[in-house]
């Protein structure tokens, strides 16, 4: 069984240590770039390690995969796994805004058990189990009922013209946080139609889910977490009546792109 308690305060903590580095509190990051296009600071490895090292004594048994550790195969054998992104929404965090996220959560047999995201600079703690509903601050969340596409509220930057029907509302930089805003009703529909890895979504998926939401990849199909290959292509989540709907549009441009 695991400690709740102890699990909330680890992830508390590593936000706080998220916060003390933000450039929004004053602190300069030493930023790189793993890739193009893909940066990372010395924030979010200090959180990762953080993590690694307190979620690994607070459950031993569990595997552990990360996007700033270098994989190993040994947690396909295992029960078991922690994914953890230490800081989503990388490029809002170092340019000092709120956008930003630890995510956190545990897989069992391909699925998420627990889901959490903190989000300090924004004054948010979103928690989900399996099962047992989602909440943000402690308040419990739900999705939308809306029942029509169009109108349907999108956090994004700008629409192409196939989408001028639907509606743009904020867009953090970390797609968790975009993720948890459908489950919080302040967002409709979120979709990719891009490759994309589990430590990005598998948290705020469960959260999304647990407060109702429709939860796909770009094709309609179930998310498996945990796997081999630690990718999948794209990402739809909505509320639950528009999912058909949005999967039937995306439908063409998804076959295209895969």
């Amino acid at each position: 069984m695991i400690d709740y308690d102890r699990l909330h305060a680890i992830i508390r903590a590593a936000g706080q240590m998220a916060l003390s580095l933000w450039p929004g509190h004053g602190h300069a990051p030493q930023v790189w770039e793993k890739t193009p296009g893909s940066p990372v600071s010395d924030a979010d490895m200090a959180v990762d390690a953080f993590l690694k090292r307190e979620l690994g004594a607070l459950l031993p048994s569990a595997g552990w995969l990360s996007e700033e550790t270098v994989d190993h195969p040994e947690r396909l054998a295992r029960g078991l796994c922690w994914l953890v992104d230490p800081i989503d929404g990388t490029r809002d965090f170092v340019n000092g805004r709120p956008g930003w996220a630890v995510s956190v959560a545990l897989i069992s047999e391909r699925r998420p058990l627990i889901g959490v995201l903190s989000a300090p600079a924004r004054g948010e703690y979103w928690c989900a189990i399996a099962g047992q509903g989602a909440t943000r601050n402690a308040t419990p969340i739900r999705a939308s009922n809306r029942t029509a596409l169009a109108g349907a509220r999108v956090p994004t930057d700008a629409l192409p013209p196939e989408d001028a029907d639907l509606v743009m509302v904020d867009k953090p930089n970390s797609i968790a946080l975009r993720i948890a805003m459908v489950g919080a009703d302040e967002a409709d529909l979120l979709a990719t139609l891009r490759w994309g890895y589990e430590w990005d979504i598998a948290a705020a998926t469960l959260i999304a889910r647990e407060a109702g939401a429709a939860v796909s990849d770009a094709f309609g199909h179930p998310l498996a977490y945990n796997k081999r290959d630690p990718r999948a292509f794209g990402l739809l989540v909505t509320a639950p009546a528009i999912h058909a709907a949005a999967v039937e549009r995306l439908a063409e441009r998804a076959a295209k792109l895969a």
